[in-house]
């Protein structure tokens, strides 16, 4: 057996321990007691610790030399199989096991902390354990970076998007920051002469549970590999052949839960649309996650929120949601429509609008880089949250630490550098939908009549089909022709909150 050969061997298998952790973490989330979390954690860095011994072994790095040196024999595939294998290769050795039992131990205890004490208001208990956590992510960061030879938050950015470093981000975003501050009033003054239409009272959680499954299938996923549950958080999880969805109900606003699940069906779609053939090998694996936020975005923004798929979605609406005397406008598409994009500056960034979205993701950037440099504490995010917040949103959140500082799992996950992911995934989105709608000049009236066939081909065949075999930056300019660009996104804005 060639030491290519030898290699995919070695890699299925380390995709078999990722899938049981990630099947972990689901249940974690979704049904482990809340006083099981001490022995969860420590199943948990016993597996982990498992996985970072399995890419320590010394013959993992003499097999990828060895298959280095015999790249001519292989397939485009298999090449770009090899260039990811040691890419993670790299990620896992440059962190030591020290570091890795302590950081799984530390986010484990704190994310489980964090979805009682967020209910309760409780910073001053949780303070202590996001300061584990983020003592270990200072010391990951310093790792990686000697590794690696980036900067250190660099480091972590390339954790979550290979490429994507703190100068493209800042290019990226700096348009926006110049932009939003005077588009937002400008929306809120022109929608305040529309009139809307709300339903009135509760509206059960099987009632949209119900809605949430129908709207899953009509957007094509695949309940045969894939299932729907309720956490504190949405997310998506699982692997490509089980893929977990999550989302959380609200019996006053449908609209929160319905959004979330649009969201998470794009993650959704995009693992259970990875190139079957190469499931187990690294190749055969999503982009990083400025790419999976592209698609959950791409779901929810450039057609979740959108008049045609709105209209194509309002029959179902009507049945799961509908009751005797609402009002004729209720269900109609342009009311709906209005009510999906209507821009209001909020504390909470997963119910925020479009347009005020980008905002969120600006100040918790700005936050975990100080945190990450060591040059803001944790005892001090709150007080810099309600300035940034204030800054940018016109809010104060002083002691109001459930909607401020505590709202996201995120650093409580250890998770320092995914939050630019989601402007960038918002940015490439509308770059996506702009490149689709160029090579589809039907897709919106297909929309409008519910038929997202040729949606969902354009994607597997521009992103889904493709895995990992490119770069963020090549992928990009081979499915839209263009290299990331902000000013789409901005058009994209402007078309849909200005024009009539």
């Amino acid at each position: 057996m060639k030491s290519y050969e030898k290699l995919e061997v070695k890699f299925r298998r380390l995709s078999n321990f990722s899938h049981l952790s990630a099947m972990v973490a689901w249940d974690e989330a979704v049904n482990m007691p809340t006083g099981s979390g001490e022995a969860r954690n420590e199943a948990m860095v016993e597996l982990e610790t498992l996985i970072h011994d399995e890419y320590m072994s010394p013959d993992v790095a003499e097999l990828i030399s060895r298959a280095e040196s015999e790249v001519d024999e292989l397939n485009e595939w298999q090449a770009a199989n090899l260039r990811e294998m040691r890419t993670r290769w790299l990620r896992h050795t440059s962190v030591s096991k020290d570091l890795v039992q302590r950081l799984t131990f530390a986010r484990m205890k704190c994310e489980q902390a964090w979805r009682t004490l967020r209910v309760e208001n409780n910073w001053k208990t949780f303070a202590p354990l996001l300061n584990e956590v983020v003592q270990c992510g200072r010391e990951e960061a310093q790792q990686r970076s000697e590794s690696s030879g980036l900067a250190p938050y660099d480091s972590m950015l390339d954790l979550y998007e290979e490429g994507v470093t703190e100068e493209l981000i800042d290019f990226s975003f700096e348009p926006l920051r110049k932009f939003l501050p005077n588009f937002i009033p400008e929306v809120v003054e022109k929608q305040k002469n529309e009139k809307l239409v709300y339903q009135e009272g509760l509206i059960s959680k099987d009632h949209q549970r119900a809605l949430s499954i129908k709207i899953m299938e009509f957007l094509g996923f695949n309940f045969e590999k894939g299932r729907l549950d309720t956490s504190h958080h949405p997310f998506c999880g699982g692997v490509p052949d089980d893929v977990r969805i999550t989302t959380r109900y609200s019996e006053s606003d449908f609209t929160e839960c319905l959004m979330s699940v649009i969201h998470e069906t794009g993650h959704g779609s995009y693992e259970q649309g990875l190139p079957i053939e190469w499931r187990g090998q690294p190749a055969g694996s999503a982009m990083g996650m400025a790419f999976h936020e592209s698609q959950s975005l791409f779901y929810e923004m450039q057609i979740g929120r959108s008049e045609s798929f709105l209209n194509a979605v309002t029959p179902i609406l009507k049945e799961f949601l509908g009751r005797e005397g609402d009002p004729a406008r209720l269900w109609e598409s342009e009311n709906l429509h209005r009510l999906f994009t209507r821009v209001m500056p909020g504390y909470i960034r997963v119910n925020a609008d479009e347009a005020t979205y980008p905002l969120h993701i600006m100040m918790r950037y700005e936050i975990e880089k100080e945190l990450i440099a060591g040059s803001l504490s944790v005892k001090d995010i709150p007080e810099v949250w309600d300035t940034k917040m204030y800054q940018y949103l016109g809010l104060r959140t002083e002691g109001n630490f459930k909607d401020g500082c505590m709202q996201d799992g995120h650093w409580a996950a250890g998770a320092f550098g995914y939050f630019p992911s989601y402007t960038l995934g918002a940015m490439i989105a509308a770059q996506l939908f702009q490149a689709m709608e160029e090579s589809l000049p039907n897709v919106q009236s297909e929309i409008l009549s519910g038929d997202l066939l040729n949606v969902k081909q354009w994607l597997n065949d521009h992103i889904w089909s493709k895995g990992s075999t490119l770069n963020f930056n090549d992928l990009l300019v081979k499915a839209t022709g263009d290299t990331l660009n902000s000013q789409i996104f901005i058009r994209h804005l402007k078309k849909r909150f200005l024009e009539d």
